[in-house]
Parts: C-alpha cells; sequence; structure tokens
C-alpha cells in the first residue's frame, strides 16, 4: 500500500530510543485521559443543564450519547487516513477540534446548536481515538492489548477525574460552564505538547513488513477488512457500545432522580466507573495470552449480572459505588480494551487503521444512540425496566455475535 508518510517499522527501529517512546507514549496517554475527561463533565451536570435550558429526558439522553455519533461517522475515515498520513498530525488536529466543540457548549441557548457542539466534540474525539488505537497496533504490535490496556487505564482515570472535577468546578463557580471552558483550554494545551513531544518515528510505525519480528505470512486472515471475524467482533462492539453508554449516560440521573442521591454521590458513583475501567491494563494482559472471543463472552455475562444487580436490586450508595466499579471494569475495562484490539486482529497488519476505524464505527454508532434508547425506555418501562432491557439482556446478543468468531482466521497472539 502507498503512503504518503514515511513510516519506520514498528517497535523495531533502532533510531526510536526507549526514552523518546515513553515520554510519547505518556503524552499520548494524557492526551487520551483528558479526552476521557472531556466526555464525563456532561453527564453529572445534566440535571442542571437540563433544568436551565428546559430539555426533556430523552432531549439530554440524546445529548449526553448523542454526541458519540461524531466519533462514529469519523471512524472510518479516519482509519483509512491513519494508514496514509501521518499519524502524530491527525492526532493533533484532533485534539484540537474537540476541545473547540467543548468550549462552544457553555455558549449554546437551545437543543440544536448544543447538539452540534457535542457532534463536533464527538468527531474530533473520535479521529484521535481511531489514530491513537492505529498507534497502538502499529508499535505496539504483538502487544497490543497490553497497550491499549495502558491506554485503557489512562482513559479510566479520566472518567474517574472527569466527574470530580467538573462538579467541583460547577459548585465553586456557581455555574456549569465553568468546566466546559477550562477543559477546552487544557485540550488547546494539549495539543501543543504532542506536537513536541511525540516522536514520528513511534507515531508512523508500520507493522507486518519486512523486519524479523513480523517476517510471518498473514495469508490465513482474510485480504479484506471487511470478513467474517470483523462482522462478529463488530457485533460485540456495538454491543458494547449500547450497553456502557446507556449505563453512562443517564446513571447520574438515575441516580439522583430515581434513588436520591445528592449531586456529589452521583458523581462520585460515576467516577468509580471511571475507577473500574482502569482495570484495562490487566483485561489487555488477559488478552494477550488467552482466547479473546471467550475472555469477551466472559465479559459480556460480567457486565448483564453487575447491572441486573445494579437496577433491579441495590439502592443504598455504598453498594451503588461497588457495581458502579464492576460496571467499569467489565463494560469498559475488559469489552472496550479487548474489543478494541480483536478488531484488529481480525486485519491484515497493514489495515490496522482501518481495523481501528471499524472499532470506531461500530461501538460509536451503538453508543450514540444509547442515552436515547434508555430514556425512552424509561418512560415506558420505568427505571428497572431500561436496566433490564438495555443492559441486562442485551448482552446476550453480544455472546450470539463473538460465536460467530473464527480465531484460526485472526493475527495470532505472541
Amino acid at each position: 500500500m502507498s503512503s504518503t508518510t514515511e513510516r519506520p517499522q514498528g517497535g523495531a527501529s533502532p533510531q526510536v530510543t526507549k526514552a523518546s517512546v515513553a515520554i510519547g507514549f505518556a503524552v499520548l496517554c494524557a492526551s487520551y485521559m483528558l479526552n476521557a475527561m472531556d466526555r464525563q463533565i456532561f453527564y453529572p451536570l445534566l440535571p442542571e443543564i437540563r433544568n436551565e435550558l428546559g430539555f426533556s429526558l430523552e432531549q439530554g439522553g440524546l445529548l449526553a450519547t448523542g454526541f458519540t455519533l461524531g466519533l462514529a461517522l469519523a471512524g472510518p475515515p479516519a482509519g483509512y487516513l491513519a494508514d496514509r498520513l501521518s499519524r502524530r498530525t491527525i492526532i493533533v488536529i484532533s485534539v484540537l477540534v474537540y476541545s473547540l466543540g467543548t468550549l462552544a457548549i457553555p455558549l449554546a441557548v437551545g437543543f440544536v446548536d448544543m447538539s452540534i457542539y457535542r457532534l463536533v466534540s464527538g468527531v474530533g474525539e473520535g479521529v484521535q481515538a481511531t489514530a491513537l488505537y492505529a498507534v497502538i497496533g502499529a508499535f505496539f504490535f504483538h502487544r497490543r492489548a497490553l497497550a491499549a490496556g495502558v491506554v485503557g487505564v489512562a482513559f479510566g482515570l479520566g472518567v474517574f477525574l472527569g466527574p470530580l472535577i467538573g462538579t467541583g468546578l460547577a459548585e465553586s463557580s456557581g455555574t456549569w460552564r465553568t468546566p466546559f471552558f477550562l477543559f477546552a483550554a487544557a485540550g488547546l494545551v494539549m495539543s501543543l505538547l504532542i506536537a513536541l513531544t511525540v516522536s514520528r518515528k513511534m507515531t508512523e510505525a508500520v507493522t507486518g513488513t519486512a523486519t524479523e519480528a513480523d517476517a510471518t505470512s498473514y495469508e490465513h486472515v482474510p485480504a479484506s477488512p471487511y470478513n467474517r471475524n470483523t462482522l462478529a467482533v463488530g457485533i460485540a462492539c456495538a454491543v458494547s457500545g449500547l450497553v456502557f453508554y446507556g449505563y453512562l449516560g443517564l446513571y447520574p440521573t438515575f441516580l439522583r432522580e430515581g434513588l436520591g442521591f445528592t449531586a456529589d454521590q452521583a458523581a462520585f458513583a460515576v467516577s468509580m466507573g471511571g475507577l473500574g475501567a482502569m482495570m484495562a491494563l490487566p483485561a489487555g494482559w488477559l488478552g494477550d495470552r488467552f482466547n479473546q472471543a471467550r475472555l469477551l463472552m466472559f465479559a459480556m455475562v460480567a457486565t448483564s449480572v453487575t447491572a441486573y444487580l445494579m437496577y433491579q436490586v441495590a439502592t443504598g450508595t455504598t453498594a451503588q459505588y461497588v457495581l458502579s466499579f464492576l460496571m467499569g471494569t467489565f463494560a469498559s475495562g475488559f469489552l472496550f480494551t479487548n474489543c478494541s484490539t480483536a478488531m484488529q486482529r481480525a486485519v491484515r497488519p497493514h489495515h490496522v487503521g482501518r481495523g481501528a476505524g471499524l472499532f470506531i464505527l461500530t461501538y460509536y454508532v451503538a453508543a450514540a444512540f444509547s442515552g436515547l434508547l434508555f430514556a425512552r425506555l424509561v418512560g415506558a418501562l420505568g427505571w428497572d425496566g431500561a436496566g433490564l432491557w438495555q443492559l441486562t439482556l442485551l448482552p446476550v446478543l453480544g455472546v450470539a455475535g463473538l460465536l460467530l468468531v473464527d480465531p484460526a482466521r485472526m493475527v495470532l497472539r505472541r
């Protein structure tokens, strides 16, 4: 495949020092942590936003998760570009885009313009995620799930800190708008930091070519990135998006309006989900060593059980804190991490960018409408009924999709 960017061989170039890799990877992880924090500040502040701007629960649910449609639409073109253009440049521009979207959100005067700003923010976040996972899949080729786990820890830390910092800033300033302005400014600084510290020798790596480490035939993997395994993993990705963002988007509203939690208690419960998402590191380690399809099936079942207890049984704060941690562990730490890398293993190495794009597309298209779907289920069936159908029973469909995976037609783990 031709490329407009000269790419060194993944993980093998003597010109890439350990120090430059460590610094670059740390900055990329920090940028993704900021990405997660940027997303998370909206959820716990949604009741205040709804009250001030007069949004219905359905409108609030769509705003909470609809921005992920921008992530989904950005995935395939970003994946294509990540295989051909400078990934570092793509990441820098994407951080700028989502920061500008975040900056515009507190300036919104109604549902339509806020939806547009949320969508712009989602596009930037989606492009960044696609390019970042392409970097991981290329440079950390044989340990991609473990590297994705490290990124997942950064994401989880962002999910943990975002609601706490966002709520604290809103309360201290007396307005929900303050956190959005500050996080937008942080994003502008981060884009500059990436440009100055992340080595192109790492971000532009190529896999599966002439290096000794990659002198392996990939003829057993389908030539087309659109194959049975990407379809099977795509089903699991879509279910994961519907479940995790269905929980994430309206969970603080459920706690405050359904169980009577305070704003601080609801924010802490959501943050516990971020703490659980940091279990992506052991989840990625397991994904590099065991059958990923079976690991994902286990995570689907564990997510289902957790959701049942969360929406049907538990009413106290301590129980919800623990269950939110478990939801973050299984629905994000295990499912997100291993879905993203399983999709890359379902394509040949030179299609790693498109594999990342397919993951972003299938995961976030479903996530985009998860909040609206959950809100409508709440209106028809109540909180417990919505939790049962969308979060407890839906993972069964994910398990069914994973049964279609053919491990013999995927890139082998080493």
